[in-house]
């Protein structure tokens, strides 16, 4: 039987991902990051726990279990980075040769480190392919025409957040930007922009220029959608062909009770 090892976050993406190889008959091999994780990628027959800052142990389990690929699914929260967390030696080799502290350098790092030990890294879309947002309209609210203005202008402000690795989230309304995602994250973001501008506002989210999915891809979720019932905005945005878009049925169903829109919308660079 064909393996694959997998570094698990938080959030419900290693979860699904254990299932999607079950499926099709992949053996997962997991490390855990948090106690937080998913109690099913927890109890998992091939699981064990290790710290973010142990990844000469987290390599050395996946080479006992004779792992050649794997990939890297879940939340890390950005502020880790900046917690008092103690590094092992091969950590602070890798945190030593990333460019900056900028999450995407020091993932990158991870990944240059992990593939020097003959260890193929997959990109987080892999078995992933009927989750990922279509260019199309999900509910059964869609934007007004006289919307079409503040969504351009979100979607250009996502994309030079994405340009300076900051975030991926923009909130909008009437035309202007009222709140951008920063290490907060996306739900946060959300909720600042809810309380600077009050109701009827749009969130738009969108992917990297070129996107490395080994280190990261965009994701909606029901989470997401609650937090822009919850500032009572009118709807979410999405990158087509490049972020995940996980339990749609659920999600289109809440979207559809608070009458709120989804939508996909390919973006030509």
């Amino acid at each position: 039987m064909d393996r694959i090892g997998l570094i698990a976050g938080n959030g419900k993406l290693p979860e699904m991902f254990i299932e999607q190889c079950i499926q099709q008959d992949i053996e997962p091999v997991s490390v855990y990051l948090f106690d937080s994780v998913e109690e099913s990628v927890k109890k998992h027959i091939n699981s064990a726990k290790y710290s973010i800052a142990q990844p000469g142990k987290i390599i050395s389990y996946f080479k006992k279990n004779n792992i050649s690929r794997l990939v890297m699914l879940g939340k890390v929260e950005k502020d880790l980075i900046f917690s008092n967390l103690k590094f092992d030696f091969t950590a602070t080799k890798i945190l030593f040769s990333a460019r900056n502290k900028k999450d995407k350098n020091i993932l990158k790092a991870i990944i240059d480190y992990i593939e020097g030990e003959g260890i193929t890294v997959l990109p987080q879309n892999y078995l992933f392919d009927e989750y990922m947002v279509k260019n199309e309209n999900y509910t059964k609210n869609s934007p007004g025409k006289n919307e079409e203005k503040t969504i351009e202008i979100g979607i250009e402000a996502a994309r030079m957040l994405t340009d300076i690795d900051a975030g991926q989230t923009v909130v909008v309304k009437d035309e202007s930007v009222v709140a951008l995602e920063g290490i907060e994250g996306t739900d946060k973001a959300i909720l600042r922009g809810g309380e600077l501008a009050g109701k009827n506002c749009i969130v738009v989210k969108t992917a990297r220029r070129k996107q490395d999915y080994r280190i990261d891809i965009p994701t909606i979720g029901l989470e997401t959608v609650k937090k822009v019932v919850e500032i009572n905005g009118r709807g979410i945005i999405a990158e087509a062909d490049k972020m995940l878009f996980i339990d749609q049925k659920e999600v289109i169903e809440f979207a559809n009770k608070n009458k709120i829109f989804i939508k996909g919308i390919k973006i030509n660079d």
